[in-house]
C-alpha cells in the first residue's frame, strides 16, 4: 500500500497519514547518498510532490541523492518545520512520482533504492555512463516508458522483460551485444530502439513482440533477420540501416502493416519484392551493391511516396516505373544509369535525383535546373517526332551572322533563353536583340563570370518563369530581377551573395531558390515573406539562425536545405513546422539532434524538436 500509484494528486493517501506514526516497510535504512540541500533544491522536491513529475537532467549528479528515491516515503522537510498545512499544502494528498527524469548527468550505476517509486510510468535516463541496471527495476510495474540510451550498457538485466505494461524502451547508443532471453514478453511494447549497438543477430522470438509498431535496428553488426519478422503484425517502422545484411528475407515482403522500410547502407544485391506490403510508403534502400531494377521489383509499391536508390550499381530504370503513381521523391544519384525511360516525366515527382551517373540523354543544364525541368524534358520526348528533328531546327533558325553566338534552336523550340557556360563578364545584347517576338520562359545564364544581374532582364519581366545565374560573380541581387512577375525559380547558387534585397517580396509567385555555396549569414528575412515558397536550398552558407515562429508562417514550404553552415543550435519550435517533408541540417556545428535523430529523416527530427517545446 505504502507507495501505491494515486488517482490524482487531490485524492486523500492514507498511507502517507501512517507514515507519520511509523516506518514505511519499503523504505529500509535510510542510507547516507548525496546530500539533497547541495544537489536537489527543496522547492523541486515540493513541485515534484503535487505534479508527480521530477526533472534533475542536466545536474553534473554521479548517483541519485536518497531524497529523490525517498520522495514519497519520507515526510518533506518543511512538514516537520511547520505542521500548519493549509489546504493546498497537505503533503498526504498529493500524487506519488510517476515521472523521473535523470537524463545528462554523470550516474555510473542506480540502487535498488529504485523500488520506492513503484508507481512510475516514465524513467528517463538517457546519456549517463550506466554499465548496468539494479534488479530492482523488475519492481515498476507501471512503467510505461523507459530510456536508457547514450549509456554503456553491455547486457540488459532479465529483470526488464517483468515490466509488462512498457510501451517505449528506448536503449540505443549502448554497447549491448545480444537480447535477454525473455525479451518477447514485453508484448505490449510499441516502440524499441536498439540502434548503434553491436548485436550480431535478432533471435526469432522477436517475432512474439505483437504489438510492435516501430522497431529500429540500425547501426549494428547484423548479418540477417529471421524469417519470423513477418509475425509482427502491427510493425509500420523497420530501419535496419548500417548493417552487413546480404539478403533481406522473403518473409518480409508479407508485413502488411509496413509503411516505413530503411535498409540503406549494407550489402544487398538484390532488391526484394514486396507483393504485400500495399501500405509501403517510404523505402531507402540506397548505399548497398543493387545492380537490377525490375518491373517485378515495382508494381506492388501501389503506395509509395519516397524511393532511395543513390549509390548502387544500377545500370537501368525500367518503364514499369511510371506504375509508382504515388511516387513524389526519387534518388538515384550515383549509379551507373545512362538514358532514363521517357515515361519517368509523366509521375508528378517533387524531387529526382540524378547526380554521378553517365547519363548520355540529358544535357547536363537541364539537369541542374533541377526536377521539374528534367521532367519536363522527358515529357517532350515522348511526343518528340524524331532524331531529326533538332538538327533540321538548328540549321534553319540560323539566319544572322550576328546570333552566331547565340542558340535560337532553344528560343524557338524550348523557349529557352541560352547563353551559359561562356565565361562572360557581361551578356552581349544580341543574346537579347535574338529574342524578337519569341515567348520566353527560361533564361540561362550559368557559369559565367557576371557581376551584376543584366538590365535588359527587366524586357522578360511578363514572360519569364525559370532563371538560372548560377556559378557567377553575383554579389548583389538588382530590383531588375525583382520585376519578374512570372518567377517561380529562381537558381543564384555558387556566387558571392550575403544579403537579398526587400523588393524580392514582389515575387510573388516563386516556388523554389537556391542559394547553396554563397555567404549567406543568416537565412534572408524577405523570403520568410514570400509565402508562396515551397523549396529553400541554402546549403553550404555561414547562416548561424533560422526564426522557427516566421517559418511557420510559410505554409507552402516543404523542403528547407540547411545542409553545411553555422548552426549552434536548432530551435525546438522548427518542430511546428509540420509541412516540412524534406528538412536538411547534416553537417552544423550543433550537439542535437544527434546524428542518429537525422539519419531517421525529416519527420522524426520535427517529432523531437517538438519534444523539446518548454511547456
Amino acid at each position: 500500500m505504502g507507495g501505491a500509484a494515486v488517482s490524482g494528486p487531490g485524492t486523500l493517501n492514507m498511507s502517507r497519514m501512517k507514515r507519520m506514526a511509523g516506518p514505511d516497510p519499503r523504505a529500509g535504512f535510510k542510507a547516507g547518498g548525496t546530500d539533497c540541500s547541495t544537489s536537489v533544491p527543496q522547492g523541486l522536491l515540493k513541485a515534484a510532490r503535487k505534479s508527480g513529475q521530477l526533472n534533475l537532467s542536466g545536474r553534473n549528479l554521479s548517483e541519485v541523492p536518497q531524497c529523490v528515491w525517498r520522495i514519497n516515503v519520507d515526510i518533506p522537510e518543511e512538514a516537520n518545520q511547520n505542521l500548519s498545512f493549509g489546504a493546498t499544502e497537505r503533503w498526504w494528498e498529493q500524487t506519488d512520482l510517476t515521472k523521473l527524469i535523470i537524463s545528462n548527468n554523470k550516474l555510473q550505476s542506480l540502487t535498488d533504492d529504485l523500488r520506492l517509486l513503484p508507481a512510475l510510468t516514465v524513467l528517463d535516463i538517457h546519456d549517463n555512463q550506466l554499465t548496468s541496471l539494479p534488479s530492482a527495476i523488475r519492481e515498476l510495474a507501471n512503467l510505461q516508458k523507459l530510456n536508457i540510451s547514450h549509456n554503456k550498457l553491455k547486457i540488459l538485466p532479465e529483470e526488464i522483460t517483468n515490466l509488462r505494461n512498457l510501451k517505449w524502451l528506448y536503449l540505443q547508443h549502448n554497447e549491448l551485444i545480444c537480447i535477454s532471453e525473455g525479451f518477447e514478453q514485453l508484448s505490449n511494447l510499441e516502440d524499441l530502439d536498439l540502434s548503434n549497438n553491436r548485436l550480431t543477430t535478432v533471435p526469432a522470438s522477436f517475432s512474439s513482440l505483437s504489438s510492435l509498431v516501430r522497431l529500429n535496428l540500425s547501426s549494428n553488426q547484423l548479418k540477417s533477420l529471421p524469417a519470423e519478422i513477418n509475425r509482427m503484425k502491427r510493425l509500420k517502422h523497420l530501419d535496419c540501416n548500417s548493417n552487413l545484411l546480404e539478403t533481406i528475407p522473403p518473409e518480409l515482403a508479407g508485413m502488411e502493416s509496413l509503411e516505413m522500410l530503411y535498409l540503406r547502407r549494407n550489402k544487398l544485391r538484390f532488391l526484394p519484392e514486396f507483393p504485400s506490403c500495399s501500405l509501403l510508403k517510404e523505402l531507402h534502400i540506397g548505399e548497398n551493391q543493387i545492380e537490377m531494377l525490375e518491373a517485378e521489383h515495382l508494381k506492388h509499391l501501389n503506395s509509395i511516396l519516397v524511393l532511395d536508390l543513390r549509390d548502387n550499381k544500377l545500370k537501368s530504370v525500367p518503364d514499369e516505373i511510371i506504375l509508382l503513381h504515388s511516387l513524389e521523391r526519387l534518388d538515384l544519384s550515383n549509379n551507373d544509369i545512362s538514358s532514363l525511360p521517357y515515361s519517368l516525366g509523366n509521375l508528378r515527382l517533387k524531387f529526382l535525383a540524378l547526380e554521378g551517373n553517365p547519363l548520355r540523354t540529358i544535357r547536363r543544364e537541364i539537369i541542374n535546373k533541377g526536377t521539374q525541368e528534367v521532367l519536363k524534358y522527358l515529357r517532350s520526348k515522348i511526343k518528340d517526332d524524331g532524331p531529326s528533328q533538332r538538327d533540321s531546327a538548328t540549321e534553319t533558325a540560323m539566319t544572322l551572322p550576328s546570333e552566331s553566338r547565340v542558340n535560337v534552336h532553344a528560343i524557338i523550340t524550348l523557349k529557352m533563353l541560352d547563353y551559359s557556360d561562356k565565361q562572360a563578364t557581361l551578356i552581349p545584347d544580341e543574346v537579347f536583340d535574338a529574342v524578337k517576338s519569341n515567348i520566353i520562359t527560361s533564361v540561362n545564364f550559368s557559369k559565367n563570370q557576371l557581376c551584376e544581374i543584366p538590365k535588359r532582364m527587366v524586357e522578360l519581366k511578363e514572360m519569364v518563369s525559370d532563371v538560372n545565374l548560377s556559378f557567377n560573380k553575383l554579389s548583389s541581387i538588382s530590383l531588375e530581377l525583382c520585376m519578374l512577375q512570372k518567377l517561380s525559380f529562381l537558381d543564384l547558387r555558387n556566387n558571392f551573395l550575403n544579403s537579398l534585397p526587400e523588393e524580392m517580396e514582389l515575387l510573388v509567385r516563386l516556388q523554389t531558390i537556391n542559394l547553396s555555396f554563397n555567404r549567406f549569414k543568416m537565412l534572408p528575412e524577405v523570403l520568410y515573406r514570400i509565402f508562396t515558397l515551397e523549396t529553400i536550398l541554402i546549403s553550404n552558407n555561414q547562416v548561424g539562425s533560422v526564426d522557427p515562429q516566421k517559418m511557420k508562417m510559410m505554409e507552402n514550404l516543404t523542403t528547407l536545405d540547411l545542409q553545411n553552415n553555422d548552426l549552434l543550435q536548432i530551435p525546438p519550435e522548427l518542430g511546428n513546422c509540420v509541412n516540412l517533408r524534406t528538412l536538411l541540417l547534416d553537417g552544423n556545428p550543433f550537439r542535437v539532434p544527434r546524428a542518429a535523430i537525422l539519419m531517421k529523416g525529416t519527420a522524426a527530427i520535427l517529432e523531437y524538436l517538438r519534444d523539446r517545446i518548454p511547456t
